[in-house]
């Protein structure tokens, strides 16, 4: 009955209040970031797969800017990333604007992180399961390393949510989630900006 009534009412509901709970906070980041990322601007959107591999546009903080090396190929993602940027990833709050997704039914609060496109046909068939339900903006992988695990473990327990999915655990997440958030761990891989690529094999 949550998974497939409740959790919508549960993803809005709350959605809205965090909206317009933090609000003035959300125009200052934007603001920030509008001139730390050099006229870049301050948010980006970007196709991700859905439930059942639907495409949608996801909403996020931009926390790069947009410099090219001569040849006009983007610069490494550490050499983009920007002071302010880092901070806002590192507390996630770049991960805000996406409750814009929630309340428009392409994301839920809790759920596999929605990846991108491209990794589609790379996944296995017990892999792929993870667009049974919608994309989080936090999930079962999120509290239990982030970006620091591999990409074999992430699945693996954004399959275990699939098949587990309840409002105890979504309830469970959302604390685990805020207590990352605070000890601001598994922000990135070892040596990574951010989580290295999946190519099938990770």
């Amino acid at each position: 009955m949550y998974k497939h009534f409740f959790k919508r009412f549960f993803d809005f509901g709350i959605s809205l209040i965090v909206l317009i709970c933090l609000s003035p906070i959300l125009l200052v980041i934007t603001i920030w970031l509008h001139f730390a990322n050099k006229g870049a601007g301050a948010f980006f959107l970007q196709e991700r797969p859905g439930k059942n591999g639907k495409i949608f546009k996801v909403i996020k903080y931009k926390t790069m800017t947009d410099e090219c090396d001569l040849d006009g190929n983007l610069l490494p993602d550490e050499v983009r990333l920007t002071k302010v940027g880092r901070f806002v990833r590192s507390t996630s709050i770049d991960e805000l604007p996406q409750f814009v997704n929630v309340l428009r039914g392409d994301m839920s609060l809790i759920g596999p992180r929605p990846l991108l496109v491209q990794y589609l046909p790379l996944y296995t068939k017990e892999q792929a399961r993870r667009h049974e339900v919608r994309p989080g903006i936090s999930g079962w992988a999120q509290c239990h390393g982030r970006n620091g695990i591999s990409w074999t473990e992430k699945f693996k327990y954004d399959v275990w949510y699939v098949d587990h999915l309840s409002l105890a655990v979504d309830l469970k997440v959302i604390w685990l989630t805020i207590l990352s958030v605070l000890k601001r761990e598994g922000i990135s891989e070892e040596g990574q900006a951010t989580m290295e690529e999946f190519n099938g094999f990770n």
